[in-house]
């Protein structure tokens, strides 16, 4: 499946950005990046203290891939937004690793919560990349947006089927309109 985005993302990025002028990023692009920026930045320190929590293999496996994935877009924001002249917000500094068996349980997150905190980073993360393409007049920025969506959105849905594997994923009450037969 991410061949098939990269693939469209190439496609894209021969045809239109070697002919977008480049202008400067608007305030709108500029906000959008500082913003995405910073919700990554917060999410790794957040991440490595479930990473410190939990002794459950599947669940660190999601929580190592989502770090290395908001690692990743972090890296690559900032690199775009140096380049760019758009300042770094400050942000948290890396948690040290530490006994997950240490913790008192008064404490520790149980790991059907620090599932749904994933879950919901996820979601907020691929809001705010949706908003950000909307936004970007500059083709080379709608793309990054589009590349960290895609990306978001790829590894929501290998979190989306552990969750339900696993009993971690809230399901809202189904609906059944008023007369309707009920299966």
């Amino acid at each position: 499946m991410p061949n098939a985005f990269q693939a469209v993302i190439n496609y894209i990025k021969s045809t239109s950005v070697e002919e977008d002028p480049k202008q400067n990023p608007h305030i709108g692009e500029a906000m959008g990046c500082w913003l995405y920026y910073t919700s990554i930045a917060e999410e790794i320190p957040a991440l490595e203290t479930c990473l410190n929590t939990t002794t459950d293999n599947e669940l660190i496996e999601l929580l190592t891939e989502s770090k290395r994935l908001a690692e990743h877009q972090k890296l690559t924001l900032e690199k775009f937004m140096i380049k760019e002249g758009i300042p770094l917000s400050n942000t948290a500094q890396s948690k040290p690793n530490s006994d997950p068996n240490n913790i008192p349980l008064g404490v520790k997150s149980t790991n059907d919560e620090i599932a749904n905190l994933i879950s919901i980073k996820v979601a907020s993360n691929i809001m705010m990349c949706s908003t950000n393409m909307t936004q970007s007049i500059r083709n080379d920025i709608g793309l990054m947006w589009a590349r960290f969506y895609a990306e978001k959105m790829i590894f929501s849905m290998n979190l989306k089927n552990t969750m339900h594997k696993r009993g971690w994923l809230k399901i809202p009450p189904y609906f059944h309109p008023p007369g309707a037969p009920r299966s």
